[in-house]
């Protein structure tokens, strides 16, 4: 996949993001790592799948995986496709705060049918092809209902009306609603944070991911650092590490 150069020393469970790691305010760098990750997808995805559904998760907190989640739907949306960015994280949803939109109405309200609003509702302000739906009401059950067969409806009925569809999803380590979703996903792409998160917690990760029989897509390394180097000088950047171990466990399977 690819990296996005951030903080070395990450606040482990910041409860925002500044605007300058978020969609259009992306330095230059950081836009293009989300663009090689945006080309990349491309390449790992299974052909003939009309709506890709790409699930976003990490091992723990902290990693950057709903900010990986906006901005990588963000690039989607800006190359001309109609993206669906959903919050699955029904335990701690963040993009709502992220996008400074409410997340008082979302995907709990279309699982439950408590209400149902037309499509455009969910439509951003920043893309017109780009829609938000956040988590909506936190539920008691958060698993059972991100797995259920109305979640896999609900995205299959999405996936007709969208090219891709980006869920965040809370880290794998934590609990087990990644695997929950499995089936009605295309597959997961895992975000692991250089310098932050712990080799036991990756293997642990992808040992979970494998015996659930989960699809992964790859791997972001997120904040890998350059030793200096500037993106002018197109040095080679390391960040095949993670996604050349786990494309060698998903072809392994």
């Amino acid at each position: 996949m690819g990296f996005l150069k951030k903080s070395r020393k990450p606040t482990p469970f910041s409860s925002g993001a500044p605007k300058t790691v978020l969609h259009k305010n992306l330095d230059f760098t950081s836009t293009e790592q989300y663009k090689v990750l945006r080309t990349n997808l491309r390449f790992t995805l299974p052909e003939g799948v009309k709506c890709p559904i790409i699930g976003i998760t990490s091992s723990m907190r902290g990693e950057g995986k709903s900010t990986t989640a906006v901005n990588l739907s963000y690039v989607l949306a800006e190359s001309g496709k109609k993206v669906l960015l959903i919050d699955g994280d029904l335990r701690i949803p963040s993009i709502a705060k992220k996008m400074e939109i409410s997340g008082d109405y979302g995907l709990t309200n279309y699982l439950m049918k408590t209400e149902i609003r037309p499509l455009d509702s969910l439509r951003s302000s920043v893309i017109d092809n780009w829609y938000i739906m956040p988590s909506g009401e936190l539920p008691p059950d958060p698993s059972e209902l991100i797995g259920s067969r109305r979640m896999g409806a609900l995205l299959k009925t999405m996936s007709e009306e969208f090219d891709y569809i980006i869920v965040d999803l809370p880290p794998v380590n934590i609990v087990t609603d990644a695997m929950a979703i499995s089936e009605h996903i295309t597959g997961l792409v895992v975000v692991v944070r250089e310098g932050y998160t712990e080799k036991g917690e990756v293997e642990r990760c992808f040992r979970q991911l494998k015996l659930s029989n989960v699809k992964v897509l790859g791997c972001v390394i997120n904040g890998a650092t350059h030793d200096g180097a500037s993106y002018g000088k197109y040095k080679k950047y390391k960040y095949y590490k993670y996604y050349k171990y786990s494309s060698e466990e998903t072809a392994s399977k």
